[in-house]
Order: C-alpha cells, then sequence, then structure tokens
C-alpha cells in the first residue's frame, strides 16, 4: 500500500493554524474538521508558536515590525524629499549669484537701485566724504 501524499497551499496553512491558535480548537478538533493529520496540524502550530511563518503566513504578508520598519524608512525619506523640495524653491527665487533675498521676479522700482544709477547721489556722497575728513589749516609759511 503505497502512502498518499498531500500538499497543502499557504493560505490553508495559516487558517488551520488560526483554528487551533486563535479560536481555540483543539488539534484533534481542528484536524478531524480539515481533514489533514493531527501530527501535520502540530507542525504548523509549533512552527506558527516559534515565528517561523514561512510556512504559515500568506504569500506577500509580512509581520507587524517589518511593516512599521519600512513605514519609518518611507516617512525619512519623504521629509529628505521635501526639505530638498523646499531648497529648490528657495534657490529659484533669489537672484542668481547673489545672498540678497532679492526676488527675481520683482519689478525693478521695487528693488534697491545702485547708487551711481541716481542723479545727484554721487556729488553729496563725496561732499560727506570731504567733511568727515580732518581739515588742516593753511597757515603762511614765514609767520
Amino acid at each position: 500500500m503505497k502512502k498518499e501524499i498531500r500538499s497543502y497551499t499557504p493560505e490553508f496553512r495559516a487558517e488551520a493554524v488560526k483554528l487551533v491558535l486563535e479560536q481555540g480548537l483543539s488539534l484533534e478538533a481542528a484536524a478531524q474538521r480539515l481533514t489533514v493529520p493531527k501530527g501535520t496540524l502540530s507542525n504548523w502550530v509549533m512552527a506558527a508558536k516559534r515565528g517561523n511563518s514561512a510556512g504559515t503566513a500568506a504569500p506577500g504578508s509580512r509581520s507587524v515590525v517589518e511593516l512599521e520598519a519600512e513605514v519609518a524608512k518611507f516617512r525619512k525619506e519623504l521629509a529628505t524629499e521635501r526639505m530638498e523640495k523646499e531648497v529648490l524653491k528657495k534657490r529659484q527665487r533669489t537672484l542668481h549669484g547673489s545672498r540678497c533675498p532679492v526676488r527675481a521676479t520683482e519689478t525693478s522700482a521695487t528693488r534697491l537701485p545702485h547708487c551711481l544709477a541716481m542723479p545727484g547721489v554721487w556729488r553729496i556722497t563725496q561732499r560727506l566724504l570731504r567733511l568727515a575728513q580732518p581739515q588742516t589749516l593753511c597757515t603762511p609759511a614765514g609767520r
């Protein structure tokens, strides 16, 4: 007489383990309901208790710890991307090669004009500089 070897899907194994661990059925009762040998079901339950969920987990499912780590990693990446985006926005608004935060989109009337471009300012500046210099009195050499 030849033994029949059956293979079970990971989903089926996970559901069988849930019957025993979460719903509280005994191994014998769950094995009879599912028509699975008691020893096989016992192996699945022991593997689930040890944390070896490779055979009992549904495909694509991950543990909570793995998912939380992935979420933390994605939040960190998102924060970095947002910061880089803000830096690029600020760079576009300032004048090229200038440390001054004057916006490139503003009209020339709102920008600070250069002192040489204003008529009369050069002369006023020169007069003020002359007044600020210490004056020496000129006396005739013979006296």
